[in-house]
């Protein structure tokens, strides 16, 4: 008796990468206070990109990170939860990299109250696209 589950698996196209590895982070104190310094930003309710390109002619990535305001939120469950959605969101609908640039960002929640999943990810597939679009346009 064959197994089905093994045949169907070898005759699916690639799936899309829907990881978001420690490669993909921003990490580095260097860089966040690069993107605070020398950062631009773009609005997209809920949520406020500073973005910061570099020219590479190595190699070509995006590094992300995610924040949440402890002013708008004492309990640290709840920007965790806030923070989970935003990893969740971009992991699902991230950019793919631009050739030949290095993009850092950080997508900062702006909202007092917790807003649904739908609202969130409306915000960051548009905050995403203009993001996108001002690298390109710059370039």
């Amino acid at each position: 008796m064959l197994n089905n589950s093994s045949q169907s698996k070898a005759f699916l196209p690639t799936p899309p990468d829907f990881t978001f590895p420690k490669s993909e982070r921003l990490c580095s104190k260097k860089a966040f206070d690069f993107l605070f310094l020398e950062g631009k930003s773009l609005f997209s309710y809920p949520l406020k990109f500073v973005y910061s390109v570099e020219n590479s002619s190595e190699k070509s990535k995006i590094l992300v990170a995610f924040g949440v305001s402890k002013k708008n939120f004492k309990r640290a469950v709840k920007r965790n939860k806030i923070k989970r959605t935003l990893r969740e969101v971009y992991r699902t609908h991230k950019m793919l990299p631009i050739p030949g640039k290095i993009i850092n960002a950080m997508l900062i929640y702006t909202c007092k109250e917790i807003l649904s999943y739908q609202i969130i990810e409306a915000a960051v597939i548009k905050g995403l696209k203009e993001l996108s679009d001002r690298v390109e346009k710059d370039s």
